[in-house]
């Protein structure tokens, strides 16, 4: 079944008010805290001004890629429930959750079935995994067939190119859904339009 979504990329008010009071809010909403190279990256002082919102049930990720010790002290003390890391290891993965006190989403960009079978290095000091294709700012897909060979037992995510429509797809996969291009008009914005339609969408979708 699809457990929950994962909206990726939010950057401004408007648009995270929307999805935190629309009546079928994600399980995750994901900000890009210190990767500048995405359009999607939100400094600071806005970062600080948006995980201020009342989140409900809504869990607030910080996305982060091969974080320093600095960006880790800035944000120690903002709202978020997970960090999702890339480029750690798992060595500085178990070191940063026990040290901030904080769930871990393990990112892992998948290109081959070697690049999946990584995910058994995280298990045991990862709250969840995430198979993403190999963009990191672009929305890049993968094959998902790639990740037959993960257990059910694995709580994990799935990112890269998801279109609203893919969806039911993944209807009888016990998996969380990342979304984060697909959801954005031609000026790279979020499209609360867009944003709704994926929200109305999963609900039905969901088991």
């Amino acid at each position: 079944m699809i457990k929950g979504i994962k909206i990726c990329g939010v950057s401004d008010l408007k648009t995270l008010s929307y999805i935190l009071n629309h009546q079928f809010p994600p399980r995750f909403v994901g900000f890009i805290s210190n990767y500048k190279k995405s359009r999607r990256y939100v400094e600071y002082k806005k970062l600080k001004k948006l995980v201020n919102l009342k989140k409900k049930d809504t869990s607030f990720v910080a996305v982060l890629v091969d974080p320093d010790n600095k960006i880790l002290k800035d944000i120690k003390e903002l709202n978020f429930d997970f960090y999702q890391l890339y480029d750690v290891s798992p060595e500085r993965t178990k070191i940063i959750k026990e040290k901030y006190n904080v769930k871990v989403i393990t990112a892992l960009t998948i290109n081959s079935q070697n690049d999946v079978d990584i995910y058994k290095d995280y298990d045991e000091v990862s709250d969840l995994i995430l198979f993403d294709g190999k963009g990191y700012e672009k929305s890049i897909g993968f094959n998902h067939n790639l990740l037959n060979s993960v257990p059910n037992s694995i709580n994990k995510m799935i990112a890269g190119n998801i279109k609203i429509e893919d969806i039911p797809k993944f209807k009888n996969k016990d998996i969380y859904i990342d979304l984060s291009g697909s959801l954005e008009n031609e000026e790279g914005k979020k499209d609360l339009k867009k944003i709704n339609k994926l929200l109305n969408f999963a609900n039905k979708n969901e088991t």
